[in-house]
């Protein structure tokens, strides 16, 4: 079980995983040592699922991003789907999927190089797929936000510690 000092490192790594456990002694009231072990057990026992670095908008901002909703068609079956979801899953250019509620069943988002990358990756995955009965593309013009960060509370929101996201 997670305690309120493991809400608070979760919530300060989320922000800057770079950050040492001196660094994060300085916002959590334990010393560097407990720290570092309590990183250790949380990624140990997959509370930390993984750690990536973010590329700056400098390296992304000329590439074409583009939110694609799928509708599947109407009789598709669970075998036919779960084989989609793989295809999508394994595409490097999918970025992330998610299975959603309304008339559409599946939102994700693509990052290509070129318009060209874009048409054979949609092809690809999507217009040669009979479980895909349509989908619609609306293309990124400029990202607003991006914070892929989840607020951890404890019973006491004050001792989840410093939130900047």
């Amino acid at each position: 079980m997670l305690d309120p000092f493991d809400l608070i490192i979760l919530n300060l790594v989320q922000q800057n995983d770079n950050r040492a456990a001196d660094s994060l002694a300085e916002d959590v009231p334990l010393s560097p040592s407990a720290i570092a072990r309590r990183l250790r057990r949380l990624r140990r026992e997959g509370w930390i699922a993984r750690t990536i670095a973010l590329l700056a908008p400098r390296l992304t901002q000329a590439r074409l991003r583009a939110l694609v909703m799928i509708q599947l068609a109407e009789h598709t079956d669970v075998k036919g789907k779960a084989v989609l979801e793989q295809r999508l899953s394994g595409c490097d250019a999918v970025q992330f999927c998610y299975e959603i509620a309304g008339p559409l069943d599946l939102v994700c988002l693509l990052d290509c190089a070129s318009m060209d990358e874009f048409n054979v990756v949609t092809n690809d995955l999507l217009a040669s797929s009979a479980t895909v009965r349509r989908y619609e593309t609306y293309f990124v013009k400029r990202e607003v936000k991006f914070a892929p960060f989840v607020r951890l509370v404890s019973a006491n929101p004050a001792a989840a510690g410093p939130w900047t996201g």
